[in-house]
């Protein structure tokens, strides 16, 4: 039943990660959440699990992602190799923070974040993006990348909630910034994924079936199924209007905000 649970939650998380470029992490921490709680893990760990878990998968998804994106040349990988050094010093980094945070703060910290991602792409749904508006140099993209990977990994994500906006603001189609977020959100995963690894074989806390805060069975479940479907979501991706795009991604990021403020809170 445990490996059933894992399968749905990757078929569910690969279709996201290929649709909107975010890794599926959105999806797969708050289900993770829930799950590791009904199976009694220590509640001061459960979320910490949920995001290490989350990130170690999405070095799957984000293969299957960018395969699928780059056949249809969407990925800008001259911006992928600018972004990716600060994307794996921000992610490991972030790891060690989320590490000292308690599970209630970290929920809130990712809900209101969700929220906030979610009102910005809402509020520019319709803003068509300015082809005259260059990126930054390839150093200013380093430390965007660094940025990135820091919070990246706090919030157990790949990366496409600050990632395709930062391209879609700097003149970058969302169809493109999808693509080349699901390139950066392999990176991210792996400095992530170790880190959560690392910082987790530290805690003086047990953890059954896991290698520091990364659960083994979660993540060969999740993975299995999502590197199938998110070819799936990537192509759906390139049918849907830039504009539908958007708002569908704002609405998944204001129902896991949502979510985890009435947790953090509650």
């Amino acid at each position: 039943m445990e490996l059933i649970i894992y399968l749905a939650i990757g078929a569910i998380a690969g279709f996201t990660a290929g649709l909107f470029g975010v890794g599926g992490g959105l999806i797969i921490v708050p289900i993770l959440f829930v799950v590791f709680n009904q199976m009694g893990y220590d509640p001061s760990v459960i979320m910490h699990m949920a995001l290490g878990t989350s990130l170690a998968t999405i070095m799957v998804t984000s293969i299957s992602s960018v395969m699928a994106h780059h056949r249809r040349g969407a990925v800008l990988w001259s911006v992928f190799k600018n972004l990716a050094p600060g994307l794996v010093l921000g992610s490991f980094i972030g790891a060690g923070i989320a590490g000292l945070m308690s599970g209630s703060n970290l929920q809130l910290v990712i809900g209101f974040f969700a929220l906030w991602v979610s009102y910005r792409m809402l509020s520019t749904a319709h803003v068509q993006v300015d082809p005259t508006k260059k990126l930054p140099s390839a150093a200013l993209q380093t430390l965007a990348g660094s940025g990135i990977g820091l919070a990246s990994a706090i919030f157990g994500i790949g990366g496409g909630s600050l990632t395709v906006p930062y391209l879609n603001k700097n003149g970058v189609t969302i169809q493109k910034a999808v693509a080349t977020s699901a390139a950066c959100g392999l990176p991210i995963a792996v400095a992530g994924a170790l880190g959560f690894m690392y910082f987790g074989a530290k805690t003086q806390i047990p953890i059954e079936n896991a290698i520091g805060y990364v659960h083994i069975y979660a993540f060969l479940g999740i993975s299995v199924m999502s590197f199938i479907t998110a070819k799936l979501g990537a192509k759906v991706a390139h049918a849907l209007s830039p504009a539908m795009l958007k708002k569908c991604f704002a609405l998944l990021l204001l129902s896991v905000g949502l979510y985890f403020v009435y947790q953090g809170i509650f």
